[in-house]
């Protein structure tokens, strides 16, 4: 039902391809977590439309993803997400089979990875988490020895989260960093070992460049902010032309995250610039200061930001989703405070605990953090 027989709609149509055809263009949306979904228009590619699913097979290859005939691709996310779009598409473009979970939880995953043999899947570090959460006595229960490639994106992984995941599933998790925009960087599993905490150096076609204020290029681990080449097609930020220019420089565009390069050229994010805190002129990186939180085992999901001080301009302060069974309260703050200050120079500490039921991200697990911090800064100007 819903659907036309193709035979009915290939009736008394033409025998050969229309001619001059082109493959079309897909506008995606960046996700809308600093502000508003921004349309990245990029002009009609002179594709032929039969050449599409190559293009597509060349974007898994990457990550060593072949057109096996017993390859399942399992998307536990909404379709409107630009990588979880690509990544369902192109399993589609490979002839792949498609597992579409209605909602995801961390035990449905794992049922369906062993229910369907499931080989490839996109994650995000919050989904890791919380698997990591469940109880030993169900994750023993499932066999996942069918998975070949997980890959994971969209936010920072705490290095110690992404070490257990590789401990439980093997060297099958992969990490890139990109945009709606463009990218990228890639790293195996097999590298992140050897350079923990990489989201990877530059993937074919691409090049990654890190620049001070000054847009020097900055020496090796040197924090700055990252730039990615625009590659073979620019794009521009649909009916926003000012935002476009904003982000350019020299053939090259950032979302505008911090990060080094070291050595070697791989790429070691720090955070989002806009979500920076400086307090008493010191920059400190929230991600570090979140990838401590998420050690305890009382914590869920953690979010940290700058909160308005008269005397430092800026303080840490944290908001805790706490773990089931986990009571929220002074009691618990206290243990939090004192965990981080056994972990973190003092300055880094948060100087306050909040607690919230439910962590505001979407449903592709990106935190939505000006929904927690916009609220502490009602008539203040940030001035950074």
């Amino acid at each position: 039902p819903g659907f036309r027989a193709y035979a009915e709609l290939s009736a008394g149509q033409p025998a050969t391809a229309p001619a001059e055809r082109i493959a079309g263009q897909v506008m995606n949306y960046t996700s809308g977590t600093t502000g508003r979904p921004k349309g990245v228009r990029r002009a009609l590619a002179p594709f032929d439309p039969d050449t599409v699913a190559s293009l597509y097979g060349m974007f898994l290859a990457m990550f060593g993803i072949g057109p096996r005939g017993d390859n399942v691709h399992l998307t536990g996310s909404p379709l409107y997400h630009t990588a979880v779009l690509l990544f369902t598409a192109s399993s589609f473009h490979f002839g792949h089979t498609v597992v579409l979970m209605d909602r995801w939880m961390p035990e449905g995953c794992l049922e369906c990875i062993q229910r369907y043999r499931v080989t490839t899947t996109h994650m995000v570090p919050t989904q890791f988490h919380r698997l990591l959460a469940l109880p030993d006595a169900v994750k023993v229960r499932f066999d996942l020895s069918s998975l070949r490639h997980v890959i994971h994106a969209a936010a920072p992984c705490p290095v110690d989260v992404k070490r257990r995941m590789l401990e439980w599933w093997g060297p099958v998790i992969y990490e890139y960093y990109a945009a709606s925009e463009g990218g990228g960087t890639l790293v195996t599993p097999e590298e992140w070992l050897r350079h923990p905490g990489t989201v990877g150096r530059a993937w074919p076609g691409s090049e990654v460049r890190v620049l001070d204020d000054a847009a020097n290029t900055c020496p090796p681990r040197q924090p700055g902010t990252v730039y990615m080449a625009l590659g073979v097609q620019d794009f521009e930020y649909h009916g926003d032309r000012k935002k476009t220019e904003a982000n350019r420089r020299d053939g090259f565009f950032t979302v505008g995250d911090v990060g080094y390069l070291d050595e070697e050229g791989y790429l070691f994010l720090c955070d989002r610039k806009t979500d920076m805190i400086i307090s008493g002129g010191v920059n400190i990186y929230p991600a570090e200061v979140e990838s401590v939180l998420l050690t305890h085992p009382a914590v869920a999901d953690a979010a940290v930001f700058g909160i308005p001080d008269d005397d430092w301009g800026e303080q840490v302060k944290a908001v805790i989703e706490p773990a089931p069974g986990a009571e929220p309260g002074a009691a618990l703050a206290t243990d939090l405070l004192e965990f981080c200050t056994a972990r973190l120079a003092k300055y880094k500490c948060p100087r306050t605990i909040d607690f919230v039921a439910a962590m505001p991200r979407d449903p592709n697990g990106k935190l939505y953090k000006r929904k927690l911090r916009d609220p502490y800064w009602q008539g203040r100007e940030r001035v950074i």
